[in-house]
């Protein structure tokens, strides 16, 4: 992995969900529960019919609230709060990937399709709070989701980062075509490879990769 590659880097921007904790924690697990149910109380459907719409929905809009949204007028206030209503405890810090964070060069953010109180609940929890001098959930993108061209740059508008030189990170493939698009350098974090036009790189271990760029 040429570290030549991220020299030009400035600013860097991490997904948060299946990328800064490992899939393995299934906390995620937790939220796709609680979708499931809101979808069911919210539309008055059954369990099946509601985990339908809950998974057809992230696929086709990018996430479950935004379909909800388009297809409901949904209000995502209250469904944000509830769905991430969960357990942080099976989440445990990671010295090493904060080691990792601290030492990058520059900006570090974060840009999740959840919430900013989400948010900060998991990086409390994997013990990176303090690393990252920006937060950006869904709300600051106008509950645009990721991979909408216009909640990138909705929210790199109110960052002021430069794509250019910048690097996202992220375990959603979709979620790095636009960044690849505007010139990021792009990290697939994830247990496998998905070879993509748009993915620069691949890790299974963030910690890993990143110490390889500082070190």
């Amino acid at each position: 992995m040429p570290k030549q590659h991220f020299s030009h880097v400035t600013t860097w921007v991490f997904d948060l969900d299946n990328t800064l904790y490992p899939p393995h924690m299934r906390l995620f697990d937790q939220i796709e529960v609680k979708m499931t149910n809101w979808v069911m109380q919210a539309l008055q459907v059954d369990r099946a019919r509601a985990d339908h719409l809950r998974a057809y929905y992230w696929q086709t809009y990018g996430t479950t609230l935004a379909g909800l949204m388009r297809e409901h007028d949904v209000d995502p206030g209250p469904y944000l709060n509830e769905v991430h209503d969960i357990d942080f405890s099976v989440l445990s810090p990671d010295p090493d990937l904060a080691r990792a964070v601290a030492a990058l060069p520059g900006r570090k953010i974060i840009y999740t399709n959840a919430c900013r109180p989400y948010a900060e609940k998991v990086l409390a929890a994997r013990g990176l709070g303090s690393l990252f001098d920006a937060i950006y959930g869904v709300e600051h993108a106008e509950f645009h989701p990721k991979p909408d061209a216009q909640a990138f740059t909705t929210v790199f508008a109110l960052d002021g980062l430069n794509p250019r030189s910048a690097a996202m990170f992220e375990d959603d493939t979709r979620n790095l075509a636009v960044p690849h698009a505007l010139g990021m350098q792009t990290v697939h974090v994830a247990p496998a490879p998905a070879p993509a036009d748009h993915i620069h790189h691949h890790t299974d271990d963030l910690a890993a990769f990143l110490g390889r760029l500082v070190g």
